[in-house]
């Protein structure tokens, strides 16, 4: 179903129509068309408040609401088209309603001007979002705690500097990413706070002249509080740009987590098997599976950053109150929101699919002088200054990588020219089950401990921490 050609609801102003390459550059309907649900919902909000204000009649109301529930119906099964000669969604919605119900239709807009409508549509769209975001992020996490618990025993070389550094389970790594997670969480609830206030009421800038109850309006509309300056209620995109440094945040710890999903897929580290519906192959080379899956969520967080600095740049120098660059805050948010959800659903499938080389891990972890540490801690228990036994077991691994060996197949007469502190107790502290157990203090790698984290974290997503 197509409309008539749209007025302008500025055209009186006018004496000749704009320049059709002015309407196609400056229309925002192609993109803020996603709005539609959260400006019918203010509006039908806006018409009880009308009311109330002595605007419109108990049988305007009625017509007006009929109409916009008819409008939304349309819109949501695809029998209405975006009208091109329409510059944005509130012009489409109002279009509409005057063409279904009459000239009643054109009270709706009294004392409301688009630059409070926007504001109001783009923090109900953030609202519903991000509460879908952190049901996302939930569901990752609960993909990383099934890998945890499945593989509650794998030892893995844990690292720095991309170098072998010491023995760690396999969920304490993977428990790591759960805390990133955590964080994340919080800060879009936090994100919320702020993106929580209702807008509806500052009019172009001034605020309406109309006696509207605002802090009814505002809980019609389920915000917990209305803006305070209707200068900045028209202008402020604070809560747009918060939501995408929040996204790049969790955007950096999905990138990082594909990266390793990446390294460790590879032949050199073959550490675990990515499943082939998560990989592609290659035209040229039959024998290729690659991770692109995870490359792609890799890559996709350079677009996310540079939605955030889009806006950031947009908004850098902008005057009070409203300007029309501020049609520029949706594309980015838009494509935010649609990207982090597509890499947050994807990443929960391929967590939960991975399949580890457990005896590779270990293997690994067994070469490298991962155990280096725990025997120059050692050293210290027999009372040696760390400094000193640090210096000892250094001297000890140079001479072993010159001669193939590893610490534990020195004999207690090679060990003891090093220093007479050492005895047969030393074999025994350095296995990577005493190394593991040896770190029992609370965020450590000792597999007690990250049962407990894992349990902590369970009953953290069962009562709602992350969600709620």
């Amino acid at each position: 179903m197509t409309m008539g050609k749209a007025k302008k609801a500025w055209g009186g102003r006018f004496a000749g129509p704009t320049e059709r390459r002015v309407e196609e550059y400056t229309a925002s309907l192609p993109f803020d068309w996603r709005l539609y649900p959260y400006d019918i919902q203010g509006s039908i909000a806006y018409a009880r408040a009308l009311t109330k204000a002595g605007v419109l009649t108990e049988v305007e109301r009625g017509r007006i609401i009929g109409g916009l529930e008819e409008i939304k119906k349309e819109l949501d099964d695809g029998r209405l088209d975006p009208d091109p000669t329409y510059e944005d969604i509130h012009m489409y919605i109002e279009g509409r309603l005057i063409e279904k119900i009459g000239e009643v239709g054109g009270k709706l807009p009294t004392g409301r001007s688009r630059n409070e409508q926007v504001a109001l549509d783009l923090r109900l769209y953030l609202k519903a979002e991000i509460g879908e975001i952190r049901a996302e992020i939930r569901e990752l996490q609960e993909a990383l705690l099934e890998q945890a618990e499945r593989y509650l025993d794998v030892v893995m070389p844990g690292y720095t500097h991309l170098q072998r550094a010491q023995p760690i389970l396999w969920a304490h790594h993977l428990m790591a990413y759960v805390e990133m997670l955590h964080r994340d969480a919080q800060r879009l609830r936090d994100c919320l706070e702020r993106n929580n206030v209702m807008p509806l009421g500052s009019g172009a800038l001034a605020g309406t002249a109309y006696p509207i109850d605002r802090a009814e309006l505002a809980q019609d509309l389920g915000f917990p509080r209305v803006s305070r300056n209707s200068v900045d209620a028209v202008s402020d995109r604070d809560f747009a740009l918060e939501f995408l440094a929040g996204a790049s945040i969790i955007m950096i710890h999905l990138s990082r987590l594909s990266e390793e999903i990446i390294l460790w897929a590879s032949a050199e580290f073959a550490f675990v098997d990515v499943p082939e519906a998560f990989a592609t192959g290659s035209s040229l080379m039959p024998q290729k599976k690659n991770p692109d899956v995870a490359e792609l969520a890799r890559g996709k967080a350079g677009r996310i950053f540079g939605d955030l600095m889009g806006l950031l740049t947009t908004m850098k120098g902008l005057p009070l109150s409203y300007n029309r660059d501020l049609q520029e805050d949706k594309e980015p948010v838009f494509d935010a929101v649609d990207t982090l959800r597509g890499t947050l659903q994807v990443l929960a499938s391929l967590v939960r699919e991975l399949r580890v080389n457990a005896e590779r891990m270990r293997r690994a972890t067994e070469e490298g002088f991962l155990n280096a540490t725990d025997a120059a801690d050692y050293l210290v228990s027999k009372g040696l200054p760390f400094r000193q036994a640090h210096e000892v077991v250094g001297k000890i691994v140079r001479d072993c990588l010159d001669h193939g060996k590893r610490l534990d197949q020195l004999s207690l007469k090679e060990l003891v020219r090093y220093s007479p502190l050492f005895d047969e107790g030393f074999f025994g502290y350095i296995t990577l089950d005493a190394s593991l157990h040896r770190r029992g203090i609370m965020g450590g790698t000792a597999p007690e401990r990250v049962r407990e984290a894992i349990q902590a974290a369970r009953a953290e997503l069962k009562k709602g921490d992350v969600k709620g």
